[in-house]
């Protein structure tokens, strides 16, 4: 029986996904090992185990590696180096994106990041892409929230500050739970990872649709709302 304290069993790893256009692997595994030998510099390391390739559909090829420190505080040290965030800089001509999980340093969650030196930018599509969407699934939940409201004559007498932050939770709720989903949805053939190549063809037939819907919803609602002034 080991007279070791609990939390000196227990590891912190990092698990990285990387993701590496076909005919960069060489200088993908020259550039881990470069992180590697970096690692090993700091306090706590252990090991990095690199996982064999795995080949996409889409011409990309996902890595994954798994570094091990023998605490918390010591793997944090890495991942907040100056050291680290210079390699990951270094990286982004040879991986189109890459995101991790941390396991017993307190950031659970799933992080990502595209290009530059952000952290957690997204695996999503291109942010004008999500502008564009968001706007496309928010501008008609706020004008008919608007219109019955109006007519309804719901919160007319509130403070602007209190009927703000109704108007907030409701339309967020429809937003996340309805309406978001739902273009999503539709839009998915256009709202590919930035990773992903995606023709011009595709892009203007996407960009199109949502330019045309928008207009389309500008007119029902100026139609809408001069028949309520009548």
């Amino acid at each position: 029986m080991t007279n070791q304290p609990l939390e000196q069993l227990f590891y912190s790893s990092l698990v990285t996904e990387h993701i590496v256009p076909q005919g960069r692997d060489f200088p993908f595994k020259r550039w881990h090992n470069h992180l590697v030998e970096t690692s090993k510099k700091y306090n706590g390391f252990l090991r990095c185990d690199l996982c064999p390739p795995l080949i996409c559909k889409d011409r990309v090829v996902k890595w994954y590696y798994i570094i091990h420190f023998d605490s918390p505080e010591h793997l944090n040290q890495w991942m907040e180096s100056s050291d680290r965030k210079q390699l990951l800089e270094s990286g982004q001509e040879i991986f189109s994106a890459y995101r991790f999980k941390s396991f017993t340093t307190g950031l659970e969650g799933w992080f990502s990041a595209l290009a530059g030196n952000s952290e957690y930018k997204g695996l999503g599509p291109p942010r004008w892409k999500q502008i564009l969407a968001v706007v496309l699934a928010l501008y008609p939940v706020v004008m008919m929230q608007a219109i019955a409201f109006s007519v309804f004559g719901i919160m007319q007498s509130w403070s602007l500050a209190s009927s703000m932050i109704v108007n907030n939770l409701i339309t967020s709720t429809i937003l996340s739970l309805f309406v978001m989903p739902f273009v999503s949805k539709r839009l998915s053939f256009w709202l590919q990872p930035a990773y992903f190549p995606v023709s011009t063809k595709t892009n203007l037939i996407g960009a199109s649709l949502v330019t045309v819907s928008l207009a389309l919803m500008v007119s029902i609602f100026n139609g809408a709302l001069g028949l309520i002034k009548q």
